[in-house]
C-alpha cells in the first residue's frame, strides 16, 4: 500500500512538473528578468479561463504609450465612433452690406485634436460665403475649454522655450497642426546659395526663420538640424546644415511655444491671403465666447474612429492628450483630470485592478497598470460589438503596420497579431506591447507585456523584446 501511495505521489508530482515549468509560458521573454528588468506579462484565450502564459501579471508597471489603448476605449465609450469635433467662427456682430464686421471675430476652439491648415482653409471659405470681407475688430482665438495646459513632463516644459522635436507639443483646445510648426526646406538652384525655406502650407513661413542651410552640389548629401526657440515672445525656427541641389524638399516639424497663438497667427495669415483684412490683429483668450455670439462659419473634423487610427498608429501624443482633456466635463481641465476620466471608465471593467493615469498619451512615466489589467481592457472591448471593430482597427499588424520596427518575427507572428506598443527611455527604459492574437483554429486571444528597466539595467532595444515575444506567441498560436 505504501508503495502504491508513493507511486501515486510520484506520478502526481511528475504530472505537475510540466505545469510548473510551463507556468510562465513566456520561456523566451522571461529571460529579460535575468538581466534585471521588471516584467508583467500575461497571455490568455478569451473563450476560456486561466492564462496560457504569465509573469507577475498583477505587477504595476509603466505602460508608456500602451496608455493610448485605454484612451481609445474610453473615447469610444463616451462619444461613439462617428463623433466629430466642431470648430466655429463666431461674433456678436453681423457683416454689413459691404461685408464689414464691426466687432471681434472669435474662433471658438472646439478641442479638435486633428485640426489642420486644410480645415482652416475650409473655415475661411465658409466665412467668405457668409459675406465677410473685412473685420474691423480683432481676431480672437478662444481656448476656454482648456489651455494653456500645465506641463508636467520635462520635454513639454522645455518646449515653452525651445524644442527640437514635435512629440512634446504643448496642449490647447484651440491648436492646429498637432501643436507644431512645419517648414519646408528645398535646395537653391545653384550650390553655395542658402536653401529655400517656406511654410509647409504657404509660400511664406508664418513664423520667423533663421536659415543657415547651405545648398551643396548634386549627391553631396543632405543633413538638416532644426530647433524652434522663443525670442522676445516670438517663435523662431533655427535651421542649419546642408542640402544637395538634386535633393527633394524636406518638411520639418517642431513643437510651438503656444498652440493657440500658433493658430491665431496661422488663421490671420490665411484670412489675409483670402482677401479678408483684420484691422485689430490677432490675439488669444481664455474667455468663453459671449452667449449672444452668432455662428458665422463652422466645420466638423474627422470621425473619432479616424482620429484614433492616427492616435494609435503614429502614437500621436498631442492628439491623445487633447482627447483626454476633452473627456473632462468641466472647463479648464488638466492632464490629471483627463487621466482620472479614463480611470473612471476603467473602474467599470470587471477584474481590471489598480490603474494610475496622469495623462492619456503615456508621456508621463508615473502611469501604472498591469498585464492583467491591460488584458481585462482588451477583453471588455472584444465583448462590445458596436465598438470593437473601431477599436481593433486602431491596432497594427506587425507584417504591414506603419511602424517598421514592429516588422519582426515569423510570418505567424506578423499576420496573426494586432498590437499597440509603448516606448520610454527616461527616467528608465520602458518597452510595452499589448493586443490581440488569432490562433490557428481561429480563436481570439489577448496579451499584454510590460517591461520596465531600473537605474542599473542596460539600454533595452525593441528587438530584445519583440523577438522573444514573437517566439512565445507563435507557440501559443500554433498550439491552440
Amino acid at each position: 500500500m505504501r508503495c502504491r501511495l508513493s507511486q501515486l505521489f510520484l506520478l502526481s508530482f511528475a504530472c505537475l512538473l510540466p505545469l510548473a515549468t510551463q507556468a510562465s509560458g513566456f520561456d523566451q521573454l522571461g529571460r529579460l528578468a535575468d538581466k534585471g528588468f521588471l516584467l508583467s506579462a500575461e497571455a490568455r484565450l478569451i473563450d476560456e479561463g486561466g492564462a496560457l502564459a504569465a509573469i507577475e501579471p498583477e505587477r504595476q508597471l509603466s505602460p508608456a504609450s500602451v496608455t493610448k489603448s485605454y484612451l481609445a476605449a474610453a473615447a469610444l465609450d463616451r462619444w461613439g465612433p462617428q463623433h466629430r469635433f466642431a470648430t466655429r467662427l463666431v461674433s456678436e456682430a453681423r457683416p454689413d452690406d459691404e461685408g464689414v464686421l464691426q466687432g471681434d471675430l472669435i474662433l471658438d476652439g472646439g478641442g479638435d485634436p486633428a485640426l489642420t491648415t486644410e480645415d482652416l482653409w475650409r473655415l475661411v471659405q465658409r466665412l467668405y460665403q457668409a459675406g465677410v470681407s473685412q473685420v474691423d475688430g480683432r481676431l480672437l482665438v478662444s481656448q476656454w475649454r482648456f489651455g494653456p495646459v500645465e506641463c508636467i513632463t520635462t520635454d513639454r516644459c522645455q518646449a515653452r522655450e525651445r524644442s527640437a522635436n514635435a512629440y512634446s507639443a504643448l496642449l490647447s483646445s484651440a491648436g492646429v497642426n498637432y501643436g507644431s510648426w512645419c517648414v519646408s526646406v528645398a535646395p537653391a538652384a545653384t550650390p553655395g546659395q542658402p536653401a529655400r525655406v517656406s511654410g509647409c502650407d504657404s509660400q511664406a513661413a508664418i513664423l520667423e526663420i533663421d536659415n543657415r542651410v547651405e545648398t551643396r552640389p548634386d549627391n553631396s548629401g543632405t543633413e538638416l538640424r532644426a530647433e524652434r526657440v522663443t525670442r522676445d515672445g516670438r517663435d523662431v525656427m533655427l535651421l542649419s546644415g546642408q542640402i544637395s541641389t538634386n535633393a527633394r524638399p524636406r518638411d520639418i516639424y517642431r513643437a510651438s511655444a503656444d498652440p493657440a497663438d500658433q493658430l491665431a497667427m496661422t488663421l490671420l495669415a490665411m484670412l489675409e491671403q483670402a482677401g479678408i483684412s483684420v484691422r485689430g490683429g490677432a490675439d488669444t483668450t481664455q474667455a468663453e465666447p459671449p452667449a449672444g455670439a452668432r455662428v458665422l462659419a463652422e466645420i466638423e473634423g474627422k470621425p473619432l474612429q479616424e482620429l484614433l487610427l492616427r492616435v494609435m498608429n503614429y502614437s500621436n501624443n498631442f492628439m491623445a492628450d487633447v482627447l483626454a482633456l476633452n473627456l473632462v466635463e468641466t472647463p479648464r481641465g488638466d492632464l490629471r483630470l483627463g487621466g482620472a476620466a479614463i480611470e473612471q471608465f476603467v473602474a467599470g471593467i470587471p477584474d481590471h485592478g489598480p490603474l494610475t493615469l496622469l495623462s492619456g498619451s503615456g508621456l508621463t512615466p508615473e502611469n501604472r497598470t498591469s498585464a492583467r489589467g491591460g488584458n481585462a481592457l482588451l477583453e471588455s472591448m472584444f465583448h462590445r460589438p458596436s465598438l470593437f471593430p473601431s477599436f481593433v482597427a486602431t491596432l497594427q499588424s506587425p507584417g504591414n503596420g506603419v511602424m517598421r520596427f514592429i516588422r519582426r518575427g515569423s510570418p505567424t507572428f506578423q499576420h496573426h497579431v494586432m498590437l499597440k506598443t509603448g516606448t520610454l527611455n527616461q527616467p528608465v527604459a520602458v518597452r510595452a506591447v499589448s493586443g490581440y492574437f488569432r490562433t490557428r483554429s481561429g480563436r481570439w486571444g489577448v496579451f499584454t507585456v510590460l517591461v520596465n528597466g531600473t537605474g542599473s539595467t542596460p539600454y533595452l532595444s525593441w528587438s530584445e523584446v519583440l523577438d522573444p515575444l514573437s517566439a512565445d506567441l507563435e507557440r501559443m498560436i500554433d498550439t491552440h
